[in-house]
């Protein structure tokens, strides 16, 4: 388990991670999501111990990461962005270095580094160079070296990237099979990734925290008015009048399909609570308007992370433009003052020399 409490830090005067607090359980999944620049990177980096936070703490298992880091650092297993890998080694010669690193006791390790590779998919390359290895297969080698000796949290910095297809959907399906035992956390770009694996979603934005929840939660609190998609045939009046019968509807958009005879589109809004499908089948049905399709649109994860990093910008923005304009006026001020007292230095000379 992680529990983070206040977690900051400054960089010159900057502040790039801005007092978080979360907790992230064993058997679930975590992504960490935010623009660049978000304090994603720090984050992760304070979490595993290669970065001292300049305020709060981070516990791991039970374990400060600061006042006992190794305790802390056993219960971790980290794949880098850019794993560190040496690519003049074999796969197997680099995971017993692993294993010699990690302090994983010698007659575990024959064992521990079977295990790894098995869940990482590497059994049949373990003899190869790593340099001699596709881009896919160096990632799960990196990811190997995360899981070795299956420590209790795994933490993932964008693990697929550069991948293809393929090779994508395969380390989803590991990280997956992660799951079970361990806390995973996930940090990613590729948002239809972790809408699709993920338990859990953390969003930053300019080192705070914006929003936390499943992706199911996040959806709900974002939701404001429900859109229907409704194609009919029949005339513009008579589905004008139907749609003017419903109450729940608060807007609707009607447009004739073109070069289709007869077809008719219609965007509708309705409440966030409102469900008209019954009411408006029925209603269609008495005016004798045939239906030919009729969608919900749900808002996915790509369009909740824009809104509100957007929003999270623009109030950033708000309050750099208003320090800007009392720095402007405070300047203004002293500028004010300082001609003021020239004016009256000059003053107070020319009456010394007339008394002169």
């Amino acid at each position: 388990m992680i529990e983070v409490k206040n977690l900051t830090k400054m960089y010159d005067g900057h502040l790039a991670v801005d007092h978080l607090n979360f907790t992230m359980e064993k058997d679930r999944i975590y992504g960490f999501l935010g623009p660049n620049g978000a304090g994603k990177s720090t984050t992760m980096n304070m979490l595993t111990g290669y970065l001292a936070p300049t305020e709060g703490s981070i516990t791991i298992n039970g374990f400060d990461i600061q006042e006992d880091p190794e305790e802390a650092r056993k219960c971790i297993g980290y794949l880098p962005e850019l794993p560190p890998l040496y690519t003049g080694s074999t796969v197997l010669e680099y995971l017993q270095f692993a294993a010699d690193l990690k302090k994983i006791p010698k007659k575990e390790r024959a064992a521990a580094i079977e295990e790894a590779m098995k869940v990482s998919g590497i059994e049949d390359v373990k003899d190869r160079l790593i340099r001699n290895l596709s881009k896919g297969y160096r990632q799960r080698v990196g990811l190997a070296q995360a899981i070795l000796g299956l420590p209790d949290i795994i933490i993932l910095d964008e693990p697929t990237v550069g991948l293809d297809p393929i090779q994508m959907i395969e380390m989803r399906d590991t990280i997956r099979s992660l799951a079970k035992g361990h806390t995973v956390l996930l940090s990613s770009h590729i948002l239809s990734e972790v809408s699709a694996i993920c338990d859990h979603i953390i969003i930053i934005s300019h080192g705070k925290m914006v929003a936390s929840g499943t992706p199911q939660e996040l959806a709900e609190e974002m939701e404001g008015n429900l859109t229907l998609n409704l194609v009919v045939k029949g005339t513009k009046e008579n589905l004008d009048s139907v749609l003017s019968s419903i109450p729940e509807i608060r807007s609707c958009r009607i447009s004739e399909l073109v070069p289709t005879d007869g077809f008719l589109s219609a965007e509708i809004e309705t409440g966030k609570s409102a469900d008209i499908h019954e009411s408006l089948f029925y209603a269609l049905a008495e005016k004798k308007l045939p239906i030919y399709s009729l969608q919900s649109t749900s808002r996915s994860l790509e369009d909740i992370f824009i809104e509100l990093t957007e929003a999270e910008k623009s109030d950033m923005k708000d309050m750099s433009d208003t320090k800007d304009t009392k720095d402007k006026s405070d300047i203004k001020d002293i500028s004010d003052k300082n001609d003021k007292k020239n004016v009256n230095d000059m003053n107070e000379m020319k009456d010394v020399k007339e008394e002169e």
